[in-house]
């Protein structure tokens, strides 16, 4: 950041801190394929600075518990079948109706595939579906930056067909609120895992 703009930041009262702990989101169009047809999608990237050392953040994602409180607020979940485990299995797929704030349906069961979770490059994805959301796949990232901070990224690629746009809309502030309560977590030192 060059020195007027540290300067301007100062005098408004925004540190740069505060700059880089603000989830930062980009939607962009893709072509994927579904059904065997190349559709129109969107790729949401939400990402922000969390001030918490990578093995604890890591420990965290890799639960169900951490996903209600990063939601909540916004969705709840209420797991169908079994339930959600205490951590996340590679493999396994879990369904939950979603409600919107709490008590608004939205999208039926949604059902998420645990793909991949990579310990080395602290990598998780998940193939989701719902009724509304035909493909929702979503790509955890973490780098560690070190002194006790990690760079958070979500990485989702989202297509509901004339819906589309509105479900991405909706992700992103989803998305968004989830990173602003990761804060949360990071400040209070919360252990989900």
């Amino acid at each position: 950041m060059n020195k007027m703009m540290t300067i301007l930041f100062l005098s408004l009262g925004i540190s740069s801190q505060a700059q880089k702990t603000k989830p930062i989101a980009l939607v962009e169009p893709v072509s994927i394929e579904y059904k065997g047809k190349i559709v129109r999608a969107k790729k949401l990237r939400v990402s922000s600075e969390i001030p918490m050392h990578i093995a604890s953040a890591w420990n965290n994602v890799k639960t169900p518990a951490l996903l209600e409180f990063v939601a909540k607020g916004m969705i709840r979940f209420k797991p169908v079948g079994e339930g959600f485990p205490n951590k996340w299995e590679i493999g396994k797929t879990y369904g939950a109706k979603m409600r919107i704030f709490g008590f608004i349906p939205f999208g039926g069961i949604h059902y998420l595939r645990i793909e991949k979770i990579d310990d080395q490059n602290h990598t998780i994805e998940t193939k989701e579906w719902d009724s509304g959301a035909k493909v929702w796949n979503h790509h955890v990232i973490m780098k560690d930056l070190g002194e006790g901070k990690i760079h958070y990224e979500d990485s989702i690629t989202i297509y509901g067909g004339m819906m589309t746009g509105f479900i991405t809309s909706f992700a992103k502030r989803f998305y968004q609120h989830r990173q602003k309560r990761w804060q949360i977590v990071a400040k209070e030192k919360l252990k989900f895992g």
